[in-house]
């Protein structure tokens, strides 16, 4: 989805827009939404759109704050019995992927989450169903949502000051799809990197001296 078109097109409700956008990504269950993509664009190019980098952190942290409660509470209420294996939308291995990250993670995931894309709309869910206990929830889902909106906003503000970023699309976008495959590539090289070390273990242990008794 072309951020920068998806901005224009809000016009002069573009800071109602991007909340909502914003607000459903973070926790309504529908992952398929440019959040990272359109923070750091609505940083970019935040003059021809008529707003200032505090308006957009503010809006956008309640938005992805908000989100989270909504995703929590649905979780909470419904647990895993909105999600089915052949669901287009809620299929359950998305849910099953948000629950390894919770399990491995703990609380830290809801700020982790954040910067992964489909994570990030389920992690809140996944807290729910868990039974996170609420004052716990509230703290590391204000946590995350301010550490999310404010890194992804001041890359934009950072990559607005490089002389003719803000004025093509065809850069933005390139330098939008690079951050939003970084976490995935990292995660494939975390992955890489343990199978190597399960493969390399495997001779060692069969190199190791056998016990024996002299009589």
């Amino acid at each position: 989805m072309d951020s920068g078109n998806l901005l224009q097109q809000f016009g002069q409700y573009v800071v109602m827009g991007l909340a909502v956008v914003i607000f459903i990504e973070s926790g309504v269950l529908f992952p398929f939404l440019p959040g990272d993509s359109l923070l750091v664009t609505a940083a970019i190019i935040r003059s021809d759109l008529g707003i200032n980098v505090a308006a957009l952190l503010a809006i956008a942290i309640t938005a992805a704050f908000l989100g989270d409660q909504v995703g929590f509470w649905l979780g909470r209420r419904f647990g895993r019995r909105l999600f089915k294996d052949d669901a287009r939308i809620l299929k359950t291995k998305h849910l099953v992927a948000a629950e390894e990250f919770f399990a491995k993670h703990g609380p830290a995931a809801l700020v982790l989450g954040r910067f992964v894309p489909i994570v990030r709309t389920y992690v809140p869910f996944a807290a729910g169903t868990a039974e996170m206990p609420y004052r716990k929830f509230l703290t590391w889902n204000v946590t995350g949502a301010i550490g999310w909106v404010v890194t992804m906003v001041m890359v934009g503000v950072l990559l607005g000051d490089i002389p003719g970023v803000a004025t093509s699309i065809d850069k933005i976008m390139i330098i939008i799809v690079a951050i939003s495959v970084l976490p995935m590539a990292f995660g494939w090289l975390k992955n890489r990197r343990s199978s190597k070390g399960e493969v390399t273990a495997a001779p060692v242990a069969e190199l190791e001296p056998v016990n024996s008794t002299v009589a």
